[in-house]
C-alpha cells in the first residue's frame, strides 16, 4: 500500500508540477491568471487520440503534432485575445474560462462523452521494492524530471531565460533595458502551453479521456500555486508535490477517497489563504509605473 502511494503521488505530483510551473510562469511574466491552462492539457490528450487512434498515425509523430498544435493553439488565443484584455484582470478570467469552456464543447461535440484512452508508449511493468510498476509511470516520472531541469537551466543559463525572469521581475525596468517584452510574453507562452500538452501527452496513455477531464487539475494548479505562493516556481514545485501526495493518501485511504480529492485540494487552498495569504514562498510583484 505504502509503495503504490509513493509511486503514483510521484508520478501525479511531477504532472500537477509541470500544469503549476506553466502556469505560474504566465502569470509571472504577463501577470494574468489562465484559467484555459489545463483546458490545453485536455486538448493535448484529445488530439493524440484522434491522430494515433482515429487516423491511424504513428504514436510518436502524433505526439509531437499534438504539443506542436497546443503551443500554437496557446499563442494564438494569446496574440488575439487574451493580450488585448489581460489590463482587466476580471475580463481575463472570464475570458480564460470561456475559452477553456469553448475547447470541452468542441471537444464534447466532436467524440461525445464516451470516455476514450490511448495506447501505452511503452508496455509491460517493472518491479520496483516489490511492486509492479508500469513502465509508463516510469516513463512519465523520467520525462517531468528531465522537463523540469530543461526548463530551470533555460530560465538561468540562458539568454531568454535571464529576460523572461527580468520581465517578471519588472516589466518597465526591463523594457528599459531592451528587453522585448511582448515578445518574451509570447515566448512564455509558448513554454506554459508546451507544458501543459506534454502534461497531456504524459496522462493520456494513464488515464481515460472526458471533456471534463480539465476542471479537476485546474483546482489542483490554483491550490498548488496558492500554496506555494503565485508566481513562484519553487512554490509551485514543492506545492505540487505536497497536494500530489494528499491526494494520493486521501484516493488510497479515505472511503469514496476518489470523490473527495477535490475538496481536499480546496480546503487547503482555503487554509492557506487564511493562514497566509502570499503562500509558502510567495513573490511580491512591483506594481505597474506610469
Amino acid at each position: 500500500m505504502a509503495e503504490n502511494i509513493i509511486i503514483n503521488g510521484l508520478v501525479l505530483s511531477g504532472v500537477y508540477a509541470l500544469l503549476a510551473i506553466g502556469f505560474s510562469l504566465i502569470f509571472g511574466v504577463a501577470r494574468i491568471v489562465n484559467l484555459a491552462h489545463t483546458a490545453f492539457y485536455m486538448l493535448a490528450a484529445y488530439l493524440i487520440y484522434s491522430l494515433a487512434v482515429t487516423a491511424g498515425l504513428n504514436l510518436y509523430l502524433s505526439i509531437f503534432l499534438a504539443i506542436v498544435i497546443v503551443v500554437i493553439t496557446g499563442m494564438l488565443s494569446y496574440r488575439l485575445v487574451i493580450a488585448r484584455i489581460r489590463q482587466h484582470e476580471a475580463t481575463t478570467l472570464i475570458v480564460t474560462i470561456a475559452l477553456a469552456v469553448i475547447l470541452q464543447e468542441a471537444l464534447l461535440k466532436g467524440f461525445g462523452g464516451t470516455p476514450r484512452s490511448v495506447p501505452k508508449i511503452i508496455s509491460g511493468s517493472t518491479e520496483i521494492f516489490g511492486v509492479a510498476v508500469l513502465n509508463q509511470q516510469i516513463l512519465t516520472f523520467g520525462i517531468v524530471l528531465l522537463l523540469l531541469v530543461a526548463t530551470w537551466l533555460f530560465l538561468m543559463k540562458t539568454r531568454t531565460g535571464v529576460a523572461i525572469r527580468s520581465t517578471a521581475q519588472d516589466r518597465e525596468v526591463a523594457n528599459l533595458m531592451g528587453i522585448n517584452v511582448p515578445r518574451m510574453e509570447m515566448t512564455t507562452m509558448a513554454i506554459s502551453a508546451a507544458l501543459a500538452a506534454v502534461a497531456g501527452a504524459l496522462v493520456a496513455p494513464l488515464l481515460v479521456l472526458t471533456p471534463g477531464m480539465w476542471t479537476h487539475p485546474l483546482v489542483m494548479v490554483l491550490a498548488i500555486v496558492v500554496l506555494g505562493g503565485l508566481g513562484s516556481l519553487k512554490g509551485s514545485l514543492i506545492g505540487a508535490f505536497i497536494l500530489g501526495f494528499a491526494e494520493n493518501l486521501v484516493i488510497f485511504l479515505a472511503p469514496s477517497g476518489s470523490y473527495l480529492k477535490t475538496s481536499v485540494a480546496l480546503t487547503i487552498m482555503i487554509i492557506v489563504i487564511l493562514i497566509r495569504p502570499e503562500g509558502l514562498f510567495g513573490v511580491v510583484f512591483e506594481e505597474e509605473r506610469g
